[in-house]
């Protein structure tokens, strides 16, 4: 059994979106893993760096039980909607805010190289779209670097899992019914 963290980084938890976290949630609880969610934006926090990484900015409480859930997860799965080919800005301000060095990784004094400190996860990002993913990617390149990359591959999840399901926009219920399985399936196995 795995310890699964889902983090809805859509700021409506009302959204398909949504209802995708919980049907994935529902096949994981069903199968008896260790699930832990949270809603982003249930979440109180300030997502601007006010000062870039020169001074200290202390974490809210929120940011820090993200981080406990983070270092507390063996599998980290993220829901969110594709905007302007990135993930929406509180997601991204969240990242900003909470990524941080004696976290999620460990500069070496050279600064040519780090130690990733979230190793020994994995986890699955599943992104949204209102276009079919591969006209998107055809149109703007690889929108899923940021996260699967720059994100978590930079602190040491591995593997990341990308799936992309579009468009959502006018999607019948027979695909969205298909997606739900699929999801639900995922959770239960635990990828």
């Amino acid at each position: 059994m795995a310890n699964i963290f889902i983090l809805l980084g859509h700021p409506d938890k009302n959204t398909t979106c949504g209802s995708f976290a919980t049907s994935y949630e529902q096949g994981a609880k069903a199968a008896g893993h260790e699930v832990r969610r949270i809603n982003l934006g249930d979440l109180k926090f300030d997502p601007i760096l006010h000062k870039g990484y020169h001074e200290t900015q202390l974490l809210e409480p929120d940011l820090l039980a993200v981080q406990e859930n983070f270092k507390w997860a063996n599998h980290i799965v993220i829901f969110y909607p594709n905007w302007w080919s990135s993930m929406p800005a509180l997601l991204k301000g969240m990242f900003d805010r909470m990524f941080l060095p004696n976290f999620a990784f460990h500069f070496n004094p050279n600064h040519m190289s780090w130690k990733k400190l979230l190793t020994g996860r994995s986890a699955r990002v599943v992104v949204t779209m209102d276009n079919w993913p591969f006209i998107a990617w055809l149109m703007f390149g690889d929108y899923t670097n940021e996260i699967s990359r720059a994100v978590l591959g930079f602190a040491g999840v591995h593997p990341v899992r990308v799936t992309k399901i579009g468009p959502i926009l006018n999607m019948s219920e027979k695909h969205k019914k298909y997606w739900h399985e699929k999801l639900e399936q995922w959770g239960r196995v635990g990828k």
